[in-house]
């Protein structure tokens, strides 16, 4: 019974002192009612005209950088001029050595014709200086057949 007395009294305290916080809350909400906030359209036009500045400001800044990024991609070049005048020098040596190569082994064939001409002709006199002497013909090839 003693515990039952005791959880009385605590229920009555905590009803007490919700009745409280409820008239507080009440007392409070009243005074809200009253309350009364104007609303001045000056001031929303001036904070929109503000924060409108700074976005038009922003915006330009933005339409800068776009601009210089365009300027800067129309006068890009894929390749760099160093790059291209080393490719010029390299297609210059490379077409000279070429022609280089061409005219030396156009020369080289030209002796080596020149030279067959030449043994050719001496073989033709050397083959009629035979035919004019046989004894000398038959001695050279006694001597070939001897050196065999």
């Amino acid at each position: 019974m003693k515990k039952l007395d005791e959880i009385m009294e605590l229920m009555t305290d905590e009803m007490a002192d919700f009745k409280l916080a409820i008239l507080k809350l009440q007392e409070l909400s009243g005074e809200i009612e009253q309350m009364s906030i104007p609303i001045s359209t000056e001031a929303l036009d001036k904070n929109l005209n503000a924060f409108l500045e700074k976005q038009e400001e922003n915006d330009r800044l933005k339409d800068d950088i776009l601009k210089s990024i365009d300027q800067k991609l129309k006068n890009a070049r894929l390749m760099p001029n160093y790059m291209l005048f080393l490719f010029c020098i390299f297609g210059i040596l490379m077409l000279s050595l070429l022609g280089y190569f061409k005219s030396s082994a156009t020369k080289a064939g030209d002796e080596k014709f020149e030279m067959y001409q030449m043994i050719k002709s001496e073989s033709e006199l050397f083959k009629n200086y035979l035919s004019e002497n046989p004894e000398i013909k038959n001695e050279y090839y006694q001597w070939l057949e001897a050196n065999k």
